[in-house]
């Protein structure tokens, strides 16, 4: 598997619609989360899109946004064919590596799925406020300290 880490307009336009595509099968179809995927924030010029890529095809994806104060990983998700092989850990690697590159002394944030937090801990995240609903599935924020 190969990771990939590039701006939307560095991305050749499959790999973009793979990214889109599985952001959509599982979000919106799996978790049945009717929700606007294409909200604007991926054309940022801050945006870092980190793909996993095997053979080509995107099997997982995440994207670090710079909130400004904050860089914050977002829509991590790996395709049901990779989930249990250790392709998210090295996924969220790969996203952390990118957040923290980008701005080594700031925070890096994320909402998790709440059932994830221990996922996340893996990584140094902490819990940072109070359980709250996102498209009826309860996230926890969640934040590493730099």
């Amino acid at each position: 598997m190969q990771i990939l880490v590039q701006t939307l307009d560095a991305l050749d336009p499959r790999t973009a619609y793979g990214m889109w595509r599985l952001r959509q099968d599982v979000f919106v179809v799996e978790q049945e989360c009717a929700y606007p995927d294409l909200d604007g924030r991926d054309l940022e010029p801050g945006t870092r899109h980190v793909l996993l890529l095997d053979d080509g095809r995107v099997v997982g994806t995440a994207r670090v946004l710079d909130d400004g104060d904050t860089q914050r990983i977002g829509r991590v998700v790996c395709h049901p064919d990779v989930r249990g092989t250790g392709a998210s850990g090295d996924l969220m690697r790969a996203a952390v590596d990118a957040a923290t590159h980008a701005a080594p002394d700031q925070d890096v944030v994320l909402g998790a799925q709440s059932p994830l937090v221990g996922f996340y801990g893996r990584f140094g995240f902490v819990a940072d406020g109070p359980e709250y609903l996102e498209d009826d599935i309860p996230h926890t924020p969640m934040r590493l300290r730099r």
